[in-house]
């Protein structure tokens, strides 16, 4: 079974987000960053190269496959703010997924071109409600 690449390293997040060439893309990481670690209770710490995680959760699938993950993260992606909200909220809160601006979704992404695009108490709430499912399944 072949080992997962994107694990949790020391690597300074301050110092990976001040090399984020857009300013306002550089502001909003430094926001989410805030809100992730109110959200999580856990400080920001880089997963990989490009991504910053909070906290962390024990995963193990049926097939037997198991590894530790963050709870919350993002990336500054050159088109998006990446947002990883693994725990399902976007697909069981389509109520609150029409609250929450302008955005794109992946299988566990939730891209935005900047956070004004957004209302961000939603986000919050998806944040957290993520957080709540991956915790009850761990």
């Amino acid at each position: 079974m072949a080992e997962l690449k994107t694990k949790r390293n020391k690597q300074s997040v301050e110092a990976f987000l001040n090399t984020v060439e857009d300013e306002q893309k550089k502001a909003d990481c430094f926001e989410l960053v805030k809100i992730m670690e109110q959200i999580t209770g856990a400080k920001a710490e880089m997963w990989g190269d490009s991504i910053v995680g909070f906290g962390s959760y024990r995963y193990k699938y049926e097939s037997g496959r198991e590894g530790d993950w963050f709870l919350a993260g993002f990336s500054p992606r050159k088109q998006n703010l990446t947002m990883y909200i693994m725990g399902g909220g976007m697909r069981h809160n389509p109520e609150l997924m029409e609250q929450l601006g302008k955005y794109k979704t992946g299988k566990a992404c939730l891209y935005v071109k900047k956070l004004s695009d957004i209302d961000l108490t939603i986000l919050k709430k998806l944040i957290q409600q993520s957080i709540e499912v991956l915790k009850s399944n761990s």
